[in-house]
């Protein structure tokens, strides 16, 4: 969920709509600025050198982490001697290679090997259908709908006593940011699990017995395909803009719902957050609010949630205004403190629960209000994964495994005691 605030010309993050030359960040540094009292100070750095941040504008007592060039470097230094900053990352295209070495799958072969590495979008593909056939008394490959390139987005459908269709739904997705590889690993964990201990542990079966589970990996599959081909970092989907020659608008700003807000969502569209130029527009954004009005037409939506990275965070509504309260909020409360706590005994990793807006920015058109407000969802997330930005969206592989464990502590914790 995370932005890129400020324009990297240097390396046409504002793609043109022919095909271009891939990103290369040999050489590029992320460095973390503590912000403290120096708001101004740090704004004025970031302006007079056009760097991009992965955490947004900067806020009192917050921190930025900021994306430097090597041409920058030596200005960088410079203009924030006075500024408390810290290196996260001392080549980022070094981490990139390093977590962009993918295993080899072959297919058929949808065991606990997968999540020892990332993969290839066509892998992922492939893991989803052989998890699947593996399966096949109690799942389906489900296609939602197609992207705007025309890939599949596709999901698994998992049910258990009762058969398929017969229980409220419980609604799981990544990859709705592109660069957020970790999400898309961690809901490809949760599949994995509800599948492989259904016949063996009791509370899972319970779990799956009770509702019928839609999982999607990767929402945004053109994006996820752009940061393995052209740009690691890019963000939004692949949409042309007409009369503009950037790509691309932020799928979670664009649902019809509370859509335009001046603090929440960008009308630039070169923007990393550009809303589009109409609520629901954008194409994988009908795909999904076609998938959710569906289900919420039928036996309702039980719970809804949209995994992210990074920050650590658990959120609940609203997004659209740090003043709105949900009707349940005790309830949210009561659950979200649960969840993290769960999540904390797995491996000490600290979660920050809270309502959206007040715990990370204000989010308008988002996905989560609207599955609460319009889908009538009776439970509404998003997460936050690893890590708090010593990696950022750059997370080693060796932490997949605990990241996907953690969550699945804290998912169980929720579906146990919704």
């Amino acid at each position: 969920m995370k932005l890129l605030s400020f324009a990297l010309s240097s390396l046409a993050l504002t793609s043109a709509l022919s095909v271009p030359a891939k990103v290369n960040y040999a050489g590029f540094k992320v460095y973390r600025v503590t912000v403290g009292n120096n708001v101004a100070a740090v704004k004025a750095v970031l302006s007079k050198l056009n760097l991009a941040t992965w955490t947004g504008a900067p806020k009192a007592n917050s921190v930025v982490d900021v994306v430097v060039p090597p041409s920058q470097l030596q200005s960088f230094k410079a203009d924030a001697s006075v500024l408390n900053t810290e290196v996260m990352h001392e080549d980022l295209g070094l981490s990139i290679a390093e977590e962009s070495q993918y295993a080899v799958y072959a297919a058929g072969s949808a065991n606990a090997t997968w999540f020892n590495s990332y993969h290839a979008i066509a892998d992922h593909v492939q893991f989803l259908k052989d998890l699947q056939s593996s399966y096949p008394s109690n799942s389906e490959i489900l296609v939602a709908g197609k992207s705007n390139s025309g890939r599949d987005i596709i999901g698994i459908h998992i049910w258990g006593s009762g058969g398929k269709g017969s229980k409220k739904a419980i609604v799981w997705h990544g990859t709705v940011h592109a660069r957020e590889w970790i999400t898309t690993m961690v809901v490809e964990y949760a599949a994995y699990t509800l599948l492989t201990k259904y016949a063996t542990d009791t509370q899972i079966k319970s779990f799956v017995d009770k509702y019928d589970f839609y999982i999607f990996p990767i929402v945004n599959p053109d994006g996820f395909a752009y940061t393995q081909t052209t740009d690691r970092l890019w963000r939004k989907n692949r949409q042309v803009n007409s009369g503009n020659s950037c790509v691309g608008r932020d799928i979670n700003r664009n649902w019809p719902y509370v859509w335009s807000q001046a603090d929440g969502a960008s009308t630039d569209p070169c923007a990393e957050d550009y809303k589009g130029p109409s609520a629901g527009d954008g194409t994988e954004t009908k795909v999904l609010k076609a998938l959710i009005d569906g289900l919420a037409s039928g036996l309702g939506v039980k719970m809804y949630t949209d995994f992210h990275s990074y920050s650590q965070l658990f959120m609940y509504p609203y997004g659209y205004d740090c003043s709105a309260v949900v009707p349940n909020s005790a309830t949210y409360q009561s659950l979200a403190r649960g969840t993290v706590s769960a999540i904390k005994a797995v491996h000490g990793t600290s979660f920050t629960p809270g309502p959206i807006c007040s715990t990370i920015y204000q989010v308008s058109g988002d996905s989560v209000d609207y599955a609460s407000d319009v889908a009538k969802a009776e439970y509404s997330f998003t997460v936050e994964l690893r890590d708090t930005g010593r990696y950022g969206f750059v997370l080693p592989a060796s932490q997949i495994v605990p990241s996907a464990q953690e969550m699945w502590a804290g998912i169980k914790y929720l579906l146990a005691h919704m």
